[in-house]
């Protein structure tokens, strides 16, 4: 072990070798003793594990074989007819993938069926629009009339308030009486009785 030390400025520092106690050398020699043991015996295992893995493999490679052999022999007779039919299988993958499209784009969430109930609902509020839009005309003219002309102010006195002129005389028919409302279940059984 060596310690570098020098004078600041120079450009070549000096080397004092430091020797360790007696006792340090002694640690560190048994420490490097150790180690290199457990690393051998580490290295031992380990070697002896996969020696055994191997073993097992090499035990086991024939059977595994043997299963996949036996299982290429049972599903033959699938692979072949899959190799003389595919194109029929995928012709009628095809239409069941087409006639599910079909009827996804019919029936869906956003099919035609959905989207003519909305043509319907659409169509059916633009016409309360315009409705609205025509009364709401004819209730701005009606204003305009009775800021401006006096004879739709008079008409207007005359059937809400009615209001008269000098001499004239209303004549008022009376309301009709109104019919009781016809009885509820209980009422019918009770006047049953």
């Amino acid at each position: 072990m060596s310690l570098k030390l020098g004078v600041r400025g120079s450009k070549q520092p000096s080397r004092i070798p430091i020797l360790p106690r007696g006792d340090a050398g002694l640690r560190a020699a048994i420490g490097q003793a150790v180690d290199q043991a457990i690393d051998r015996t580490i290295g031992q295992k380990i070697g002896e594990a996969i020696g055994q893995a191997k073993d097992q493999a090499k035990d086991q490679a024939p059977k595994a074989e043997a299963a996949a052999a036996r299982w290429i022999e049972r599903t033959r007779p699938a692979w072949s007819w899959l190799a003389s039919e595919w194109r029929r299988l995928g012709t009628a993958a095809a239409i069941v993938l087409i006639v599910g499209l079909l009827l996804h784009a019919m029936f869906g969430a956003n099919g035609m069926v959905i989207y003519r109930q909305k043509r319907a609902d659409l169509q059916a509020l633009q016409n309360e629009v315009e409705r609205l839009q025509k009364e709401n005309g004819q209730h701005v003219d009606q204003i305009k009339a009775l800021k401006t002309d006096p004879a739709a102010i008079e008409k207007e006195a005359r059937e809400q308030l009615h209001y008269t002129r000098p001499g004239e005389v209303i004549l008022v028919s009376p309301e009709p009486p109104q019919q009781p409302a016809p009885p509820t279940g209980r009422a019918q059984k009770a006047l049953g009785k």
